[in-house]
């Protein structure tokens, strides 16, 4: 009995030793970064198309461009609140450096290792270029700060062990593109599935809160509770590139309709952008496949 006993204790500290392993933090390399110089005019334009302000500002605030935090993100895990990414050196990341950043967007994880929950779209950032990161870093530093301290997230057992996040990284964690596309069609890819995480929203989840890619951009439950998130897909969204274009642009639909909700946001950012670039996003809105299984997406805002 105590042979088996102390067979059963061995395997229960392999066990554990192997889920540390596995669930440990991954990093980028230090060296990567080392001897890149960020822009701050091209990091406004990353920050842009990115939606940092769209998150980030304090919720009814005139000024977007005070990064304080606060904004609730409710989900099926508990309700999730924006941090404080302005440069102060207590409450924001004014004491990160360019590589605490490039862990943040791209690994998903804080200066002092720990995992970032998803509701942080580290799943599409981390598709970013290393030049983009850089620049962002340097615009980001160029805002005012604010002391403000971040919002704690209101998550339950079991979701409040960090840790496992580790294992949800390993299920669903991927830098890969997930559309294969023509040489013309590579800068709207890279704004709709790396900077701007369309997906986020625009995709159906599964039960533990990872993209079901099968079902890639045809719609989602909203995760407010309230309606659900439109289709992009052919089979739902018939408006022409032209049409998608003038929407990021203005906010218009071909109907007249004017747009709502969190979207305005978004369109707020692409209006800042360039004609090319909301191009850019039409041509690859109308390359999306039609969805293997049907959904419940709609394509009206």
């Amino acid at each position: 009995m105590r042979r088996i006993l102390k067979l059963l204790v061995a395997a229960a500290v392999i066990g554990v030793a192997v889920g540390l392993w596995l669930t440990a933090p991954d990093r980028v390399a230090p060296e990567r970064f080392a001897s890149l110089s960020g822009d701050v005019a091209a990091g406004e334009k990353v920050f842009t198309a990115s939606g940092c302000a769209s998150c980030h500002h304090v919720p009814g605030a005139e000024d977007k461009l005070i990064l304080a935090g606060g904004m609730a993100f409710p989900s099926d895990f508990g309700t999730f609140y924006a941090p404080n990414i302005s440069p102060d050196p207590s409450a924001g990341i004014g004491d990160w450096k360019v590589i605490d950043l490039a862990n943040a967007v791209m690994k998903g994880v804080s200066p002092k290792g720990q995992h970032y929950y998803p509701a942080f779209p580290y799943n599409a950032y981390n598709k970013m270029t290393d030049q983009d990161v850089a620049d962002l870093f340097a615009y980001l530093q160029s805002l005012p700060a604010d002391a403000t301290p971040s919002k704690p997230h209101d998550v339950g057992f079991p979701f409040n062990i960090r840790r496992s996040l580790g294992g949800w990284k390993l299920l669903f964690f991927s830098d890969d593109y997930v559309m294969d596309v023509p040489a013309d069609l590579e800068r709207g890819r890279y704004l709709v599935e790396a900077q701007a995480h369309c997906a986020e929203c625009h995709t159906p989840r599964n039960a533990l809160g990872g993209l079901d890619t099968s079902r890639w951009m045809a719609g989602a439950p909203n995760p407010s509770g309230k309606g659900t998130i439109p289709a992009l897909t052919p089979d739902k969204l018939t408006w022409s590139a032209e049409d998608v274009a003038y929407y990021l642009e203005s906010g218009f639909t071909p109907e007249y309709d004017s747009v709502g909700g969190h979207m305005a946001e978004v369109v707020d950012n692409f209006a800042h952008l360039s004609a090319e670039d909301r191009a850019a996003v039409a041509a690859y809105v109308k390359a999306l496949p039609a969805p293997k299984a049907d959904t419940s997406g709609s394509s009206s805002y």
